[in-house]
């Protein structure tokens, strides 16, 4: 049975792109048929189908190739768990076209370091986002999710809440609306 070269990408926003990291892969011998991806779903976030897939197709003495650490992995456990994993159905690990032998302790030694700046780059990026957030909340161009109903249209709601003539799934109806977007309206309009 041959070796074979399995891919793994992902982008965590559905606006970005996967053609780069795919023509990474192609470029690093990856066949197109035996690339998986996740598109959308971030790194800190376990259930990844694509990755899920990927570490299935794998074999003994195959090599999972991913295009760099962060796509695989945003945190130091996770990445161990999966080289783990990986080593004990006796898989080799490509960063590019770096191959990490986890059994071997220098190459246990890079792989930790590795995986410790993606962390940390990881916890730099949510660090920024949460600051920004900040000083746009303060300067009052962030003022979060918008009400679904005018107050016009929650005025309404709760006036004809309050005739008892409509239930929670006749407003909702009637207003286009959901039922916890109902209740959430009822709960905001109630006087102290």
């Amino acid at each position: 049975m041959t070796a074979r070269l399995i891919g793994y990408a992902r982008c965590s926003t559905e606006r970005q792109d996967l053609a780069a990291q795919r023509q990474a892969l192609l470029d690093l011998g990856v066949a197109e048929d035996r690339i998986y991806t996740d598109h959308g779903l971030t790194g800190t976030s376990r259930a990844r189908p694509g990755l899920d897939q990927a570490l299935a197709a794998v074999r003994e003495d195959d090599t999972l190739v991913v295009p760099k650490l962060d796509r695989l992995a945003r945190s130091v456990p996770d990445a161990r768990a999966i080289a783990d994993r990986l080593q004990e159905q006796g898989v080799k690990l490509a960063l590019g076209r770096a191959l990490y032998d986890p059994s071997d302790p220098m190459g246990k030694m890079v792989f930790n370091i590795v995986a410790t700046f993606a962390e940390f780059e990881a916890d730099l990026i949510r660090m920024r986002t949460r600051e920004g957030m900040t000083m746009a909340r303060a300067k009052g161009k962030l003022r979060g999710k918008q009400p679904k109903l005018s107050d016009r249209q929650q005025r309404e709601l709760c006036r004809m809440h309050a005739t008892g003539d409509y239930s929670i799934s006749d407003l909702a109806e009637l207003f286009s609306i959901s039922r916890p977007t109902v209740y959430r309206t009822l709960k905001r309009h109630v006087s102290p």
